[in-house]
């Protein structure tokens, strides 16, 4: 009985996540997202990655360090009107592309709340256990870095910090771009790149439990071995000129997908 119990509740909850899909492919499909990010797509799987997730409507969803705005664009319809979105990142100026995003559609993106991360005394934050879901593309190997922070490492300051906004059971989504296990640990420093080992240690000691990964956003024709680390190969095309053809012809990083669970 206990069994047959659990897996009805597994059934249910693959159900329920399979029903989650539609919600996150018309935001994907939204007509007012950028045509230049629209094309990225191919390399960065957004319904794919959300869905993995378990993004949905309904949820409280923070995004920590927005950037530009590029998913941004995809997860304010996906919560307008059906649950909460948090664009949090570097107090004040981090935001400003989100403020822009509002000022010119208030319509689509009027119910973003902003707040600093990490945060310090004083700034707004999101409120601790208030979160279903914390996402964040691209920026472990940042905080590894030092960046904003003279060099200084803040990685395990960010992990404490995600950890506490969100509600028991809540998860963990994390993407960025993976540097292969058997690598010198000094290129996290330099290279843009990081293990999927330092991340999941990271995530562990501040209390999350793994909970998978996925490969849709690998690019086995990524060596993240460049001479200006990964910031050689789109978008940014550090050489500028320089092999262009051949970077292109690569794509973008390969990056991790990993999942967390706040037990």
């Amino acid at each position: 009985m206990r069994q047959t119990l659990a897996f009805a509740a597994l059934a249910l909850l693959a159900g329920c996540t399979l029903n989650y899909r539609p919600a996150i492919d018309a935001s994907v499909a939204a007509t007012t997202r950028t045509p230049a990010n629209v094309a990225r797509d191919p390399y960065r799987h957004p319904a794919e990655t959300l869905a993995f997730f378990g993004v949905r409507p309904g949820a409280t969803v923070v995004e920590i360090w927005p950037g530009g705005g590029w998913y941004t664009e995809i997860l304010a319809p996906l919560t307008r009107g059906k649950g909460a979105y948090y664009a949090a990142g570097l107090w004040p100026d981090g935001l400003k592309a989100i403020q822009t995003l509002q000022a010119r559609d208030m319509a689509t993106y009027g119910h973003i709340q902003i707040a600093a991360f990490p945060a310090a005394q004083g700034q707004p934050r999101v409120p601790d256990g208030s979160a279903d879901v914390v996402l964040t593309f691209r920026n472990v190997h940042n905080w590894r870095m030092g960046y904003q922070r003279k060099g200084v490492d803040y990685s395990m300051e960010a992990f404490a910090q995600m950890y506490a906004m969100l509600k028991k059971g809540g998860v963990l989504g994390i993407e960025d771009h993976r540097l292969p296990e058997d690598a010198s640990s000094e290129r996290e420093k330099t290279s843009g790149y990081i293990k999927v080992s330092t991340v999941r240690t990271l995530a562990e000691a501040a209390g999350f439990r793994f909970a998978g990964a996925s490969e849709v956003n690998a690019n086995p024709g990524d060596t993240a071995d460049w001479p200006n680390g990964v910031w050689t190969l789109p978008p940014t095309y550090r050489l500028k000129n320089v092999d262009r053809e051949k970077y292109a012809a690569i794509g973008e990083s390969d990056r991790m997908t990993l999942k967390f669970i706040k037990p």
